[in-house]
């Protein structure tokens, strides 16, 4: 673990509008900056309110499928060519995407060439993100992730040229969002926030955001699926999750991250309910390494962390009273793929060097067939 005086280096959105009403000021934005030939990365389900943003000139790539990968990413890159703007409007896939075309425009540097840390160039275009749901907290990072489909891992991407320019954070752009979104989305906030303040990289700067995003999970998440047109419980999720997003720069995620990515590559498991599937499991096994961090994440989400038993039953029960199906089992997942599965997961070293617990293969095996 870090110290008050271990240096850290925290990077944000040069600006960011956050509140109801605020994607209103996009136009101004924009024609402020000298941006005229816009190019939007939107989810699909927003196609038919791309006209709301009243933008001339628009250009867009809305066939994302599921989780980016890199065919998707080629699409969107070549359909992008000559814009002075990318927008990503949507939720975390959107965002990541609109990210690494941001970059690979006016010279196209292949993936290849600015995966892993740093390696990306400067950006020669603007980047705006505009989330639609409160969960990844992409808008405030600098890391994208990109499905390989020839071996169905993530390639990570980060550099500090991936930060947006300008993140608006309007809940209004959130209220009809479904319950099942909203809750899914809603546990991947809060794991951001739980893996980065339970991380052997912890930092007491980022404890604070995160400490706080988890409170405002465990106050507002229940009310926002109840209710969606809850502007109050839509706004404290949307901070949450941007809590999360800066959680993520200078810290990261561990475990609870590398366990559920192979759930979406391979059974098309959105990545939001497949964290939610994995959570209660992960901080369970992490629990007697920071007992204390866990208490007050116990305390933060209704229940008490006394030992690895109640800590798991607490978070189970967390996920369970938002509606969703906590068996691995209950979304297509094979039995006989659990093995493969753990193997993956356990080579995801960037992620599960920092958890606070030495996580091996079987344990990872043995998480899996206890969420089955």
């Amino acid at each position: 673990m870090t110290t008050l005086d271990t240096p850290i280096r925290l990077e944000r959105p040069r600006t960011v509008l956050f509140g109801a009403g605020a994607l209103a000021q996009l136009g101004d934005w924009l024609a402020a900056h000298n941006y005229h030939r816009p190019f939007i990365v939107a989810d699909p389900f927003l196609r038919d309110r791309l006209d709301t943003l009243h933008l001339a000139n628009l250009r867009h790539y809305t066939d994302l499928r599921g989780e980016p990968d890199i065919p998707m990413l080629d699409a969107a890159v070549a359909a992008a060519d000559g814009c002075d703007v990318v927008i990503g409007y949507g939720g975390g896939s959107a965002m990541d995407l609109a990210k690494l075309v941001a970059i690979m425009q006016n010279g196209h540097p292949p993936l290849a060439d600015i995966s892993s840390p740093n390696r990306a160039p400067p950006r020669t275009v603007g980047l705006v993100q505009i989330p639609t749901t409160a969960g990844t907290g992409s808008e405030a990072g600098t890391r994208a992730l990109i499905t390989d489909p020839a071996n169905l891992s993530k390639i990570a991407t980060e550099s500090p040229h991936m930060l947006a320019d300008l993140a608006i954070i309007d809940p209004e752009t959130m209220l009809s969002v479904p319950p099942a979104v909203t809750a899914a989305t809603g546990v991947d906030a809060m794991a951001h926030c739980v893996e980065a303040y339970t991380s052997k990289r912890a930092h007491p700067l980022i404890d604070d955001y995160a400490l706080r995003g988890i409170e405002l999970v465990g106050k507002y998440l229940q009310r926002a699926v109840d209710n969606g047109a809850d502007e109050e419980a839509r706004s404290g999720m949307a901070l949450a999750s941007f809590y999360g997003g800066i959680c993520l720069g200078p810290v990261n995620t561990t475990a609870g991250h590398a366990v559920s990515y192979p759930l979406g590559p391979r059974y098309k498991i959105p990545h939001g309910l497949a964290n939610a599937l994995i959570f209660p499991h992960t901080l369970a096994a992490n629990r007697d390494a920071c007992t204390a961090k866990t208490a007050n994440i116990g305390a933060a989400l209704g229940f008490v962390a006394h030992d690895r038993t109640n800590t798991f039953a607490g978070a189970y029960a967390f996920c369970e009273r938002l509606g969703l199906a906590m068996r691995l089992r209950d979304h297509g997942v094979e039995e006989s793929a659990l093995p493969a599965m753990a193997k993956e997961a356990h080579a995801i070293r960037r992620l599960l060097d920092w958890n606070p617990v030495d996580l091996s293969a079987d344990d990872i095996l043995a998480l899996y067939r206890a969420a089955y």
